[in-house]
């Protein structure tokens, strides 16, 4: 498993136009996209170009105030998003209609507004739809809203914070074993009122990757944890794990309990609905903004400042990973 803490040093293994070139000319020829070779040769510098500037936006964000970091982590993603689109839309951007966000919030409430019951709409066009279509095959989302909190709960670092202010234990730990073996305690039979049948059926539905059970079957009275082998070996695990929830500095992974989370939606897409909302509170909210940042009259404020931290390091990981998969596939 790559280390987080030297991605940048991954990416900045791929400032090199040759081998970029042959790498997207090897992606559109396995799509079979017309003139693979001259279209890679067209995009290999902008696809740099962007990595380059992706990474300026972090590196800059690492020392900036916090009243600044969601704008620069936002913008910063959007870079690294437009090199990763490279790879799987070699004629981006082909319209402007995928240059515009396409996320909206809604009109902010000056008396007793919070954060955490704030929403984001996702409207037809735009790059949040385009990328989530083109790199994740997530369709069909317009007029989709995501309330703050729903968003928070895909995010399993914030686990302890959910904890102290709520008293809430929104995950199982549902480790997987050296990538072939999916661990789920019996406990989530209980939370999501299922009979260990019904479950497996589910889950079978519900995980983006094929399994199959490896043990005997479960049941509430012998409370054996259910294991599932993962039977593609190929899988691009942690990137498109979802409903699993993948915790960065545990290297392991996790369940929500809440089951109208069970859903493949991944977590590249939280973290972009999460930035956007912020940089635009940060850029047309400055009043709110700075009474957050200096009050702390609120639980809005450690979840905030915790997500931005955790994102910094984890949306250059994920995407990174969605670059290696078309590297390894070359």
């Amino acid at each position: 498993m790559l280390d987080y803490r030297f991605i940048w040093q991954s990416f900045n293994a791929l400032h090199a136009a040759n081998t970029t070139q042959h790498v997207l000319q090897k992606c559109y020829e396995k799509a079979a996209v017309p003139d693979a070779e001259k279209k890679s040769y067209e995009n290999s510098y902008p696809f740099i170009y962007y990595l380059e500037h992706g990474q300026n936006y972090y590196q800059l964000s690492q020392n900036a105030p916090l009243s600044i970091k969601p704008v620069l982590l936002f913008y910063g993603m959007v870079q690294l998003l437009k090199a990763c689109l490279l790879t799987v839309d070699p004629q981006y951007p082909e319209s402007t209609s995928v240059l515009a966000h396409g996320v909206s919030t809604r009109k902010r409430k000056k008396q007793s507004y919070e954060f955490f019951h704030d929403e984001v709409k996702v409207q037809k066009n735009g790059l949040f739809s385009h990328f989530s279509e083109r790199m994740f095959h997530v369709k069909q989302m317009e007029g989709e809203k995501f309330t703050m909190e729903q968003l928070f709960k895909r995010i399993p670092e914030l686990q302890n914070l959910f904890s102290l202010h709520f008293q809430q234990h929104c995950y199982f730990e549902t480790p997987v074993i050296d990538g072939k073996m999916l661990v789920i305690p019996t406990d989530a039979l209980d939370s999501y009122h299922m009979t260990s049948r019904r479950f497996l059926d589910f889950i079978a539905h519900t995980l983006p990757f094929s399994t199959s059970q490896s043990n005997e079957e479960t049941n509430r009275e012998n409370r054996n944890p259910i294991s599932l082998k993962i039977n593609t070996t190929n899988f691009p695990l942690p990137l498109a794990s979802s409903p699993l929830l993948y915790h960065l500095y545990e290297n392991n992974y996790y369940l929500p309990k809440e089951r109208e989370l069970l859903t493949f939606f991944p977590e590249i897409m939280t973290h972009y609905l999460l930035l956007y909302n912020l940089s635009m509170i940060s850029r047309y909210e400055t009043e709110w903004w700075s009474e957050l940042l200096h009050s702390y009259s609120s639980n809005d404020y450690p979840f905030i400042r915790q997500f931005l931290a955790v994102s910094a390091d984890k949306v250059p990981f994920l995407l990174y990973l969605f670059l290696k998969e078309k590297i390894d596939g070359v």
